[in-house]
């Protein structure tokens, strides 16, 4: 057998493999998605240095990723925010970047996930760590990282097997090979955390319809939830976050800048848990009181309420479209914002 021979077979059987993982993993339910990874996240946070005092930026966890939708911000108010919101994140991090390494001062939403929002200042805790990394990352990223993102576009949006985020859905070989037994190795205890979001470049989310026809899949997003809820971490630093925040804060307003608070509906078992450990009296109303800028609980608002939460966190895409839309309304009769049209 020549050389050239040895490659082709060589080939062959690389493509065949190929093909056979992509075909096992699309049976199992997945699709070729985008990765919302600190390359994709860093493209919008470059945006904000040429924001405007017009435009706003969105920080927060998931929950303000899957109920503000961009689309429909942008029909009614004339602009598309950038969305810097990110699963799993403390905001303040990404709220300190944007105050103390740019020159914005426009209008920052941030959404309060109490569980994250009064979570910690510790550098090294998951809440602050994952939104830190996506910083760091935007200020330190090479040209070649920057091609690298561009043409990796192509493949996530061709491969369900091409995934770089750990944590979810764990088909990534670093993942596949931690749940490989090999003797008295500790099985990571984690339940299965299987995507259930579609992503845009412009890194909107949207929930996937399964999730609300499919109540075995959001029963599995459930047992998440249960799970982090369950474990015994620290309790919430109040204190620490709620001061790191408010010195921000008070420097964003000083520059012209301006700030809206939004708690986003939450359901069951979670917002259960969310009551007892991060009360709205001493935490939300805390927090609205001391930093006095305009700021929205779905509570207070019928508008907001009654709407679909499959898995006790985040709407369902259609339900997100009616609070995105019922929410800027609130903000345009508060005059809080103003619609392109009434500048």
């Amino acid at each position: 057998m020549n050389l050239k021979q040895s490659v082709l077979i060589g080939l062959l059987i690389t493509v065949t493999a190929l093909i056979a993982w992509e075909i096992y993993w699309r049976n199992q339910g997945f699709t070729a998605t985008l990765d919302d990874n600190e390359a994709l996240w860093a493209v919008q946070r470059a945006k904000v240095e040429k924001l405007s005092k017009e435009d706003v930026v969105l920080v927060g966890s998931s929950r303000i990723h899957f109920d503000i939708q961009l689309d429909q911000w942008e029909k009614k108010m004339g602009n598309k925010p950038i969305q810097l919101a990110a699963g799993g994140c403390s905001p303040l991090p990404v709220f300190h970047d944007i105050v103390n390494n740019s020159n914005f001062n426009g209008t920052i939403l941030v959404g309060v996930t109490p569980g994250l929002f009064f979570s910690t200042t510790f550098p090294k805790a998951q809440p602050w760590a994952w939104p830190q990394a996506r910083v760091d990352y935007f200020h330190n990223r090479t040209y070649a990282q920057q091609l690298n993102h561009l043409f990796s576009l192509p493949l996530q949006n061709s491969f369900a097997f091409i995934s770089e985020v750990e944590g979810v859905d764990g088909i990534n070989l670093k993942e596949l090979l931690k749940k490989i037994h090999v003797n008295n190795r500790v099985i990571d205890p984690m339940p299965p955390f299987h995507t259930f979001e579609e992503i845009r470049l412009d890194r909107n989310v949207r929930m996937l319809k399964r999730m609300e026809t499919d109540t075995a899949f959001a029963n599995t997003v459930k047992k998440v939830w249960k799970f982090f809820m369950s474990g015994e971490g620290p309790p919430p630093d109040k204190v620490a976050t709620m001061n790191f925040f408010l010195t921000d804060l008070e420097k964003f307003k000083a520059r012209g800048g301006k700030v809206i608070l939004l708690r986003c509906p939450s359901d069951g078992y979670l917002r259960d848990f969310e009551n007892t450990v991060t009360p709205r009296a001493t935490f939300w109303d805390e927090l609205v009181q001391k930093a006095n800028v305009p700021a929205y609980h779905f509570e207070d608002y019928s508008q907001l309420q009654n709407l679909t939460i499959p898995e006790w966190s985040h709407l369902t895409a259609n339900d997100a479209d009616i609070f995105t839309n019922e929410f800027l309304d609130i903000l345009i009769k508060d005059q809080v914002l103003l619609t392109s049209n009434s500048n």
